[in-house]
């Protein structure tokens, strides 16, 4: 349904799979929250590369005013040249929506319990018990009424969007990682030294 074309692939059998000895519905529950979240995520990465590598922002990165790293660096160097506590930071707003989405928003089930895979809780517990905050889905209720036919229809260009982006977003990286790996990106890949796995690299290790 997702790709007519390429039609349901799972090599790895993951269908058949029972994570954790929580079952298969859970474990394909798991699953489908993953590929949808990770594949945000990916759009994000990949708009982000784009973005990064033309346009910095005319603000101060820091309170002490440091500039934003310059566009003459490779987004993977514009991110080792970010403070430390400015990725502290980051990681730390990461986490609290990572449990605010494990937490359920403290009113939807579990995606591995029955929540419907990429539903984002929204915040309003956190309205009515703290302070304003947006939702980061639909924050100005435009979608409310949108058919159920419309909701699945655009799911499933999410999801597709989100596979490619992962591609895409890995394709940038290995060109710039390993030149010649992506043949398609020659052109505009450039060298990096610094290794893409390790976020926190010559600042922060447990070792």
């Amino acid at each position: 349904k997702l790709n007519p074309i390429v039609g349901f692939y799972d090599p790895l059998n993951l269908a058949e799979a029972d994570f954790w000895g929580f079952g298969n519905e859970a474990t394909i529950g798991f699953l489908r929250q993953s590929e949808i979240k990770h594949g945000r995520i990916a759009m994000f990465a990949f708009v982000g590369y784009i973005v990064q590598s033309n346009i910095v922002f005319p603000w101060p990165q820091t309170t002490a005013g440091a500039a934003h790293p310059s566009v003459d660096l490779l987004p993977e160097e514009q991110w080792d040249a970010v403070p430390l506590g400015a990725k502290w930071q980051i990681f730390a707003v990461i986490s609290a929506l990572e449990l605010w989405d494990e937490c359920g928003g403290g009113y939807l089930p579990h995606y591995t319990k029955g929540r419907k895979p990429g539903q984002y809780p929204t915040f309003q517990l956190f309205r009515d018990n703290v302070h304003f905050v947006l939702d980061l889905y639909d924050p100005a209720g435009f979608n409310k009424k949108m058919s159920e036919e419309t909701k699945e229809r655009r799911l499933t260009a999410e999801i597709n969007n989100g596979r490619l982006a992962m591609l895409g977003i890995f394709g940038f990286i290995s060109a710039d990682k390993v030149s010649g790996s992506v043949p398609l990106l020659n052109d505009i890949a450039s060298p990096y030294s610094g290794d893409p796995m390790i976020p926190f690299e010559g600042q922060f290790s447990y070792f």
